[in-house]
């Protein structure tokens, strides 16, 4: 063979490798954005999922009298349909919320089924006091909520705030699909701090980091960008967003500008902007 014709082929020949090292290469990369964008919904629901338990929590335990505030709490009818029973004696209490077969919320059309258990060392809006929630066969709208979440009560300056650890936690969609995670959030008080016992116009603004992992193994880390805010009144946070790392690539979870609706969005740089539904 000729040398230029040698020299031809042999280029050729690395064109050709170098073409379908960048195609594989960009087979991998989509297959890690599908799995970041993914990931970053499962996330969205397990926020939104442990939010609901935190409005139950709060509920539950000021209109028992136990939050350390002089007098219960009116009742805003989360818990309408719930059994509450709440030890007798002193600290530690624990309380059971038992939702039975299932039973739905005429205030906001969110079916709860199963039981929480809580257990609090002291009155919960008392500094360093703690409450501990965990779930037996608990669903909200079909998706299967497990793990463990301990709210400890960080108050100081007149400033109210938690800080809320998330351990074993596990979400199982309605379609049987499972995923893990676990976070910790600082938890701070916004709106009706002068108003102990009317929880609805309550709101809190959340910070902190949290880790999705899915059925295969495959995990996010995420950070809180722009604090999340959520009402009392609404079912779900209404501002805010959530960065995800991918390996070469980061997604944005964003929850809106305030309007209380059950959707938000998911972001990737050069990639479709996703809407999500929450449930």
């Amino acid at each position: 063979m000729q040398p230029k014709k040698l020299l031809l082929v042999i280029a050729t020949g690395f064109t050709l490798i170098g073409f379908s090292s960048c195609k594989k290469d960009k087979t991998i990369g989509d297959g890690e954005i599908e799995t970041t964008f993914d990931l970053s919904g499962k996330q969205a629901i397990s926020e939104s999922l442990t939010d609901d338990a935190n409005n139950i929590l709060e509920e539950t335990i000021e209109t028992a009298g136990l939050s350390g505030n002089k007098a219960p709490m009116i009742n805003s009818g989360t818990n309408s349909c719930a059994s509450v029973v709440v030890s007798q004696g002193a600290f530690p209490k624990t309380i059971t919320l038992d939702f039975g077969t299932g039973c739905t919320n005429p205030n906001s059309n969110i079916t709860r089924s199963g039981i929480i258990h809580i257990l609090l060392s002291d009155s919960f809006r008392l500094t360093g006091s703690t409450a501990v929630m965990t779930f037996d066969q608990y669903y909200v709208n079909g998706y299967h909520k497990e793990g463990i979440i301990t709210w400890t009560n960080t108050t100081t300056n007149n400033i109210i705030s938690w800080t809320r650890q998330v351990v074993n936690g596990k979400i199982t969609a309605p379609d049987g699909r499972f995923w893990l995670h676990s976070g910790l959030k600082q938890i701070t008080q916004s709106d009706g701090g002068n108003t102990p016992h009317y929880i609805l116009d309550d709101a809190y603004t959340i910070t902190g980091s949290s880790q999705v992992t899915n059925a295969s193994g495959n995990t996010r880390d995420a950070i809180i960008e722009i604090p999340l805010h959520k009402r009392v009144s609404c079912d779900h946070v209404d501002q805010g967003s959530i960065r995800f790392q991918g390996p070469t690539h980061f997604a944005t979870l964003d929850f809106g500008n305030g309007l209380c609706d059950n959707l938000a969005t998911i972001s990737i740089d050069g990639y479709s902007t996703r809407t999500i539904t929450l449930p």
